[in-house]
């Protein structure tokens, strides 16, 4: 069904936009829901910084010490930046590009590849510098804390998104950016959507560190904490060795992954998975049946360790849903583990969740006495993963058999220090839960104060 919008030339956006994705009829409603408020355009509000080009820094020269980190486009998440995939420079290129170094408070925007994602810059990822593919924004006259939270809130979201220019390559440039209109709320309401935030951001903080410390106590009891694989450019084995493993790929050979072993701690004993637990696949529906609303269909890309990321859900139709969910819908107790592409990805269901898993992900039942928030961890773990290399198969896109996955090796400790991990887990996973209610309440009150006015959003937030 065709969408007719009718815009006046004199009503036409600063920027003399004429591409007829720009004045769709949502993004006008929008923006007149927006016309009610005090508003101002974000370059009334501080100063862009453009990040180095990528002919002034070679990615082959990532440093191997944790110091001065490089914040790529693809780790700018919304609200936060990602902390699970780091990467670091050498000093004297973080010299050398200094006038790109980011400070606490800076606001990055993602304006190459996934468009929009807006992140607030804390002090633990600094010092650092960040990639062209975004643009930092450095406030001089409004919270940070604020402002962060209306780009992440549907309308700051939507009003970035309808700035992409382009067709093949699609982007955001600063000029457009610049004209991004603000809503600028009373004090009152601003202090109290940032404190909101700014708490979030906090237990997410919290998070991160108690799973950090559940993984360095697994670590030191595999003996295995200070380890870091080493790669052999040569090597040899004999036709026996390749022969019963029946692969010839120079790759499933290396050192390391006898190395890592045989580094294992005599206090450790090692199961099978498929011992411990029972799997069932998700299922593929195929891009035609996706939807453009429904029940969620979740795929890898969607799964972390930390939970299921919603942010990029497909969907499908309640008809279709309602036909496979007897089969693949997962169980509240279950451990979802990815098999493709990212394979080794695992989280335990606490809680049941509504909605499809698809072909590249496994559905674990627990079968013999072990924590699921521990085998979780294992899952996770440095330990499986470096048996995942081992195994799985593909060039492009990696591949793990569910018959590699029941063979694979779950490290098992005394019960005390199962426990004690297994606590850390559910503390991290409960505070990061605590964590996005609060950002969404605080976007939901952003939100309410364009639409029903401040006063109402002051009740609902206070």
């Amino acid at each position: 069904m065709a969408v007719i919008s009718r815009v006046e030339i004199s009503a036409l956006d600063p920027t003399k936009r004429i591409d007829a994705e720009y004045y769709q009829p949502v993004y006008l409603a929008e923006e007149r829901l927006l016309g009610n408020t005090r508003r101002k355009q974000l370059r009334h509000y501080g100063d862009f910084i453009t990040g180095p080009f990528g002919s002034e820094f070679n990615v082959e020269n990532y440093a191997k010490d944790t110091i001065y980190r490089y914040v790529r486009g693809k780790d700018v998440k919304p609200f936060q930046i990602a902390n699970d995939d780091n990467v670091y420079i050498p000093k004297n290129d973080y010299d050398r590009l200094n006038k790109h170094s980011l400070s606490s408070g800076d606001i990055l925007i993602s304006v190459v590849g996934t468009l929009g994602n807006a992140a607030i810059i804390t002090d633990d990822c600094l010092p650092a510098i960040f990639s062209c593919k975004s643009t930092a924004f450095r406030s001089r006259n409004i919270d940070s804390y604020y402002l962060i939270t209306y780009l992440n809130c549907k309308y700051g979201h939507n009003l970035l998104v309808r700035r992409t220019r382009g067709t093949v390559q699609t982007g955001l440039n600063i000029d457009d950016l610049r004209t991004l209109p603000i809503m600028e709320p009373a004090r009152t309401h601003i202090s109290l959507v940032s404190k909101k935030t700014r708490e979030a951001l906090r237990l997410f903080k919290d998070s991160f560190s108690t799973y950090t410390r559940a993984e360095h106590i697994l670590f030191a009891e595999l003996g295995l904490l200070h380890w870091k694989p080493t790669r052999h450019l040569t090597f040899v084995r004999d036709y026996r060795q390749v022969s019963g493993a029946r692969r010839i790929d120079a790759e499933h050979f290396q050192p390391k992954y006898q190395e890592m072993f045989d580094r294992l701690s005599r206090s450790v004993r090692l199961e099978h998975l498929g011992r411990l637990t029972t799997y069932k696949k998700g299922i593929e529906v195929g891009g035609p049946a996706y939807t453009d609303s429904g029940v969620s269909f979740w795929r890898v890309s969607n799964l972390t360790k930390h939970g299921l990321d919603d942010g990029s859900v497909n969907f499908i139709s309640d008809e279709l849903y309602q036909s496979l969910r007897s089969e693949y819908e997962p169980k509240q107790g279950e451990i979802l583990i990815s098999k493709d592409a990212t394979p080794g990805l695992a989280y335990y269901l606490e809680h049941p969740i509504q909605g499809i898993v698809s072909g590249g992900i496994l559905r674990l039942s627990i079968v013999d006495r072990i924590r699921p928030h521990y085998l979780e961890l294992a899952l996770n773990s440095l330990f499986v993963q470096i048996q995942i290399e081992q195994d799985a198969g593909g060039s492009i896109i990696k591949h793990w058999k569910p018959s590699e996955v029941r063979k694979t090796w779950i490290p098992r400790l005394s019960d005390d220090k199962e426990g004690e991990i297994a606590t850390l887990i559910q503390q991290s996973h409960a505070a990061r839960r605590e964590a996005k209610a609060l950002l969404e309440k605080s976007k939901s009150a952003v939100e309410l104060a364009i639409e029903e006015g401040e006063d109402k959003a002051i009740e609902y937030i206070g």
